[in-house]
């Protein structure tokens, strides 16, 4: 599958175009010292860095969810990006995907060590210092987090926390993966302390301190996941306290709330809603196009076309696994909302499941790379379970704090009854079917400690068409890229399994 990039541009200089919107893209190629001249430029200097999400819901649902117990990808016919990264295969440095993932964080890094320079070259020009600051944190808060995603994926990285030129680049190592945290944290903590609590109607979508300290919190707890005996995000560490005070904190704050519907959290109607802590925002109908694309990457041309609509680009059928469908409760409404169970085109019927919970089909665009939705990457729904992952691994609370954590999700779901004595695996089970297509899963997996006992178990039951090679650990990350070993051979180590 091909997708619609933002323009890449590794360690080159891009100034973007004159506008308030977060979403834009670059127009102009004024260089550093010539754009920065006045306080606007800055606001659309941070703009730029925030535009670097746009890719940042289609590598989860790719990388993730794919890659997960969620998803049984296999080809059906031609050839698929994605069945490599469901399949285990250890030829994958040049896939698409992992490349972009790669390719994206970093330039959304060097657009915001640019940015943070500018401020201290040429700051002055800012006659509000409150909005000085805000930028910086905001900068920081988005290096943390493209650099957060790189340890996810790839463990090693380079740390680049200034810009650098080509040839300097060139010099730059992979760094330890606990070096790299002590710069995520570091960014996190002074975004936590120095970003609003909250925005105006103009410039929702920009992080607030409350998502600075939901992404910290996560840091924490993925620190704390085991090592795998792989240079990978776990080191083994237990933060859980650590994390637990920063989602406190947030719970506290009251700026975020349960919602009753779950169907309301994903309504195209209702976004910026109250479980909303930090999502990717989009619009459409610009020129350029601004909009997503991620609502149809798990979803068939097929069944599109079955209900009267133009191809997406989601191409053949991923199906959900049978053992993520016989997860589900009876009662549990968040099953029909989430999958779409089989359907009919042109007098053929496709029996397989698979995720729809991004699409409304009364939405869908007339240009399918410029969907009208916000992609969610932290609610408050999570809080509260991350909440309760704290707690059990140790951390101050009750058993009857986690159990009325997980009583009021099922409920929500249409499991009526008292949740009791919830364990750190049905406290994962429960967050599987909350959280299905929404990119979280492989994450949690590598966070739960069982990711090797899970995805051995389910290899040898769902693969019926033994099409994938066999899990070990070091598939827990992917490969560095070969396009990155192949610039200056020597200077990265390939992960070991690739």
């Amino acid at each position: 599958m091909k997708k619609q990039h933002i323009l890449i541009i590794i360690f080159s200089l891009v100034i973007f175009s004159c506008t308030k919107k977060l979403d834009q893209v670059p127009i102009s190629a004024a260089t550093t010292e010539t754009f920065y001249t006045q306080q606007q430029d800055f606001i659309n200097g941070s703009n730029a860095v925030y535009n670097s999400l746009r890719g940042y819901p289609d590598r989860q649902l790719n990388l993730s969810e794919t890659r997960s117990d969620n998803l049984y990808a296999v080809s059906d016919g031609g050839v698929r990006d994605w069945e490599g990264i469901n399949s285990f295969h250890k030829t994958i440095a040049s896939n698409p995907y992992v490349i972009e993932a790669w390719n994206a964080n970093f330039n959304g890094i060097y657009k915001a060590n640019v940015l943070l320079e500018q401020l201290v070259e040429n700051g002055s020009v800012i006659p509000d210092a409150t909005l000085k600051l805000r930028l910086e944190a905001e900068a920081k808060f988005l290096r943390a987090f493209f650099y957060f995603d790189l340890v996810r994926w790839f463990g090693k990285v380079p740390i680049i926390d200034h810009p650098v030129t080509a040839n300097e680049a060139l010099e730059i190592k992979q760094s330890p993966v606990a070096d790299v945290y002590n710069l995520i944290i570091s960014d996190l903590q002074f975004a936590a302390t120095n970003l609003p609590d909250v925005y105006g109607a103009a410039d929702k979508g920009r992080a607030t301190k409350w998502a600075a300290k939901g992404i910290l919190a996560l840091v924490y707890m993925t620190r704390s996941a085991p090592t795998y005996g792989i240079d990978g995000p776990g080191l083994g560490l237990n933060e859980w306290s650590n994390a637990l005070t920063l989602l406190n904190e947030i719970v506290a704050s009251n700026r975020y709330s349960f919602l009753v519907s779950y169907t309301n959290i994903f309504s195209y109607t209702n976004e910026n809603n109250a479980e909303v802590v930090f999502d990717v925002q989009y619009v459409t109908g610009l020129n350029p196009v601004v909009g997503g694309t991620f609502p149809w990457v798990l979803v068939p041309d097929t069944w599109f076309q079955s209900n009267g609509k133009a191809v997406q680009g989601g191409l053949t059928i991923r199906p959900v696994s049978t053992d993520l469908l016989n997860a589900y409760a009876a009662a549990d409404t968040r099953k029909a909302f989430s999958i779409q169970s089989g359907f009919t085109y042109n007098g053929v019927t496709e029996s397989r499941s698979f995720f729809k919970k991004m699409v409304d089909l009364t939405k869908v665009p007339s240009n399918r790379v410029d969907w009208p939705f916000n992609f969610i990457v932290l609610r408050y729904t999570d809080i509260l379970m991350m909440k309760a992952e704290c707690i059990l691994h140790g951390a101050t609370g009750t058993q009857a704090e986690v159990d009325a954590i997980v009583t009021q999700v099922r409920n929500r779901a249409g499991i009526i009854g008292a949740a009791t004595g919830i364990t750190l695996a049905q406290l994962f089970a429960e967050r599987r079917k909350e959280f299905a297509s929404e990119g979280s899963r492989w994450h949690d997996l590598v966070r739960s400690g069982q990711i090797e006992s899970i995805m051995l178990a389910w290899d040898t039951a769902e693969d019926v068409l033994n099409a994938m090679s066999p899990f070990n650990k070091n598939f827990i990350i992917y490969p560095i890229p070969q396009t990155e070993l192949d610039v200056k051979p020597g200077l990265y180590t390939q992960n070991p399994g690739y």
